[in-house]
């Protein structure tokens, strides 16, 4: 490393049993950290920036290492090129199109094309610089320049971003021979929201709930991320009660979704008896959220230091009964599905991403844990470490893999459940949050969690008075999203639908 690196004061951290180490590097110490990280398997988590007042910006990476986390910062001046991560880890290259759109700084070699803008504003105008004046729209906007396929009877398919059906918009663009693709390419960031600022100015309360909403499906681990993110800046620990019912809550939102996918899935291959079953265990897991935790998907169920809410005791007994009854019907149909024929053709070897590209890609979560990724940070959050955690994988990473590797977790997810029920503690439900907030710590606080889709991360920096100052958001969809362009390279279009319901990426989580 470069010797005039600094090691600063680690960062604030709380809730995963990691370790982390933050360094301030220049150009070269940059270059070499991500090599050495390339080296060691290291995943890019995130990369984001923040101006610097009179400065320039500060652009911050984050990367998972097996014995921790190193967070890297590089100190820029306004209009400075930096060294760009995307020949290690292929999805810095999505990561820095968005930090350049966002906040401006142009990472060398990195494909110059937007990624959020879409027309929406000017190029330079940065939506996360404090620049003056009203947000200025293009005069001469110019389309998008999609990478063209040439060849005989090459033509091309352009899907999206408003689809016919109810999903969010993402904009697919075909180019197939015949029937067979060459080349998927994705053009995302529609639902872009503009997390970052929506989350300053807000208090601990405000800024949980936003976390909760950054993706419908995934409101437990949004929550969670935000609120350890904040716990940290705040030294604050939650009570054991609240940090079983923060787990039995977000287990219940992995098992509501693999049910929910399961069912698409087979769906999706013309059995409509499959969707039709598992859509109705869905709908059983939802109602019984309802009536126990007061909404089907518990968006405010979590608050800073704890849960908002406890759970009636006669609650307790149907939650523990619901997860022996989910168990036995899911394990009545996964024979039916496996002895199914026509289902076991579609989904074997379709969409195939083995353990070599999903090593290379980074990818994260359920669909990396299918192609023999053994990667969850529930081992090292509080409270899984008692619960002696069992980590399914698959090997062979098509569609078959991800429904089993769906299959696999959900029976898990039923018996953590049922360990959380039976050893839930008695006490308090949230820890007495400081008076005036939680500032007054220096640096950025993180929150992350291993959502049922994959790790969920919010890194927060409080300004004195406990309000966000600066935030950024990130969800595994951005490792993923590029996995499906491959997955699909090698199949016909009419399985494309099967493909992309079976990793079921975050279009509103990942645009942030």
């Amino acid at each position: 490393m470069q010797g005039d690196a600094q090691r600063e004061a680690p960062t604030l951290w709380s809730g995963l049993g990691l370790g982390l180490q933050h360094v301030r590097l220049d150009a070269l110490g940059w270059v070499e950290l991500a090599r050495r990280m390339h080296a060691r398997d290291a995943r890019l988590l995130s990369l984001w920036g923040e101006e610097q007042p009179g400065q320039g910006v500060l652009v911050w990476a984050l990367w998972l290492l097996d014995d921790g986390l190193q967070l890297a910062s590089l100190p820029l001046r306004h209009g400075e090129i930096y060294p760009g991560l995307h020949e290690w880890f292929p999805v810095a290259q999505r990561l820095q199109r968005a930090l350049r759109d966002l906040l401006g700084p142009l990472a060398q070699g990195a494909d110059p094309r937007p990624w959020l803008r879409h027309q929406a504003w000017a190029a330079d105008w940065h939506p996360l610089r404090g620049q003056a004046g009203p947000m200025r729209v293009p005069e001469n906007p110019q389309p998008y320049a999609y990478v063209d396929v040439q060849g005989q009877g090459v033509h091309e398919i352009n899907v999206g971003p408003v689809h016919a059906g109810i999903i969010e918009p993402g904009q697919f663009r075909f180019s197939v021979l015949g029937e067979q693709v060459l080349r998927l390419e994705q053009r995302l960031g529609w639902t872009h929201k503009g997390v970052a600022r929506l989350l300053r100015g807000r208090d601990a309360a405000g800024a949980v709930r936003l976390g909760a909403r950054l993706s419908g499906d995934s409101t437990v681990a949004g929550a969670w991320a935000c609120c350890m993110a904040l716990e940290a800046a705040a030294g604050v620990s939650p009570p054991p009660r609240a940090l079983q019912l923060r787990a039995l809550l977000l287990e219940r939102e992995r098992i509501a979704n693999h049910l929910g996918d399961i069912g698409a899935i087979a769906g999706d291959t013309g059995l409509g008896f499959g969707l039709s079953q598992f859509s109705m265990l869905k709908e059983q897991v939802l109602r019984l959220n309802q009536q126990a935790f007061g909404a089907r998907w518990p968006m405010d169920a979590l608050c800073p230091g704890g849960v908002a809410r406890d759970v009636a005791a006669s609650a307790l007994a149907q939650l523990d009964a619901q997860c022996l009854r989910l168990g036995d019907d899911a394990r009545v149909l996964l024979a039916a599905f496996e002895q199914h024929a026509g289902l076991q053709d579609r989904l074997r070897g379709t969409g195939r991403v083995d353990a070599a590209l999903a090593r290379s890609l980074g990818m994260l979560g359920l669909a990396a844990r299918a192609s023999a990724q053994d990667i969850d940070l529930r081992r090292g959050m509080q409270p899984y470490a008692g619960l002696e955690l069992q980590v399914p994988l698959q090997r062979d990473g098509d569609v078959a893999a991800r429904m089993a590797q769906r299959f696999d977790e959900l029976f898990e997810s039923l018996r953590l459940c049922r360990e959380l029920l039976l050893r839930l503690p008695e006490g308090e439900l949230r820890a007495p949050w400081p008076e005036g907030g939680a500032g007054g710590r220096a640096g950025w606080s993180l929150g992350l969690v291993e959502g049922w889709r994959g790790p969920v991360l919010v890194a927060l920096r409080l300004d004195a008075g406990g309000r966000v100052a600066q935030a950024h958001a990130h969800d595994a969809s951005w490792q993923n999203w590029p996995a499906v362009e491959w997955a699909a390279a090698r199949d016909i279009v009419a399985d494309f639908p099967l493909i992309n319901k079976s990793f079921n990426l975050s279009y509103s989580g990942h645009d942030g």
